[in-house]
This record gives structure tokens, sequence and C-alpha cells, in this order.
């Protein structure tokens, strides 16, 4: 599955989903887990009520699980679940590493029903097969 954090400086989930200057994107499964690339937001991210800015960073979750972040808006929040996201607080700036070790280690064990729900979804997308009909 994909888990993307809201970053500053690439290290920790540090920041505000809608004043983030970067979304790391991970692969992660119960073996370990990858970079799968890094967007870079520029721009006035600050600015309070401001939707737009939003736009891009939904765009950029496409294919996300599960969105770790510092902290979110109402608003953000209800969008990013609208894309069968979850989203996910922590309580303070934490290493994005540590965080990726907890998520694996939850996923070797008996994951919660929301990340079985997630996970779910995951395999039945992989496992779909488009071979065409016969006529």
């Amino acid at each position: 599955m994909k888990v993307a954090f809201a970053t500053q400086d690439l290290l920790r989930i540090d920041a505000h989903f809608g004043w983030a200057r970067n979304l790391a994107i991970y692969d992660l499964d119960a073996d370990g887990w990858s970079l799968d690339r890094v967007v870079e937001f520029s721009g006035e991210l600050n600015e309070d009520g401001n939707e737009d800015k939003l736009a891009p960073k939904l765009e950029a979750l496409a294919g996300v699980s599960i969105l770790v972040v510092a902290a979110i808006g109402g608003s953000g929040a209800a969008r990013v679940v609208a894309q069968n996201i979850h989203p996910m607080k922590v309580a303070e700036p934490e290493p994005i590493e540590g965080m990726l070790a907890k998520l694996q280690e939850v996923l070797k064990g008996t994951p919660p029903p929301w990340l079985r729900k997630v996970m779910a979804k995951g395999e039945k997308a992989r496992s779909l097969d488009f071979e065409e009909e016969e006529a």
C-alpha cells in the first residue's frame, strides 16, 4: 500500500496538510518500505481558507491509502476521506521512518478493522483481471 507523509524537511511528519511543502509517498508492506516519490509544492501555502491550494495535493495522493500529517483542517480531511484515503494525525513531529516501522509492525500482526479494509481494497485492485470476453 502507499502511505503519504506531510513534511517540510522530508525526514519528519511535521506539517499541516495544507501548508506542507512536500508529500513523501512510500510503498509499504509487511516486508519493508521504499520511497516511491516526493511531490514538492510552492506558493502561498499558509493562507487559511484557500481551498485552491488543496487541489494539487489531492491529485498527488492518487493511489495512496493512508495520509499521515501533523494537522489537517476539516475541509481537507473531508476531501481526503472522499478519495478513500485514511488520514492519520501525529501528536507531535516524529520521524517518517519511525512511523513506517510502526505501520509495518501493525501489518505483520493483527491490523485494526480500518486498516484491514484499506488492505482489502489494495488486494482487490491488484487482483482485477481484464481478460477479453469471447464473442
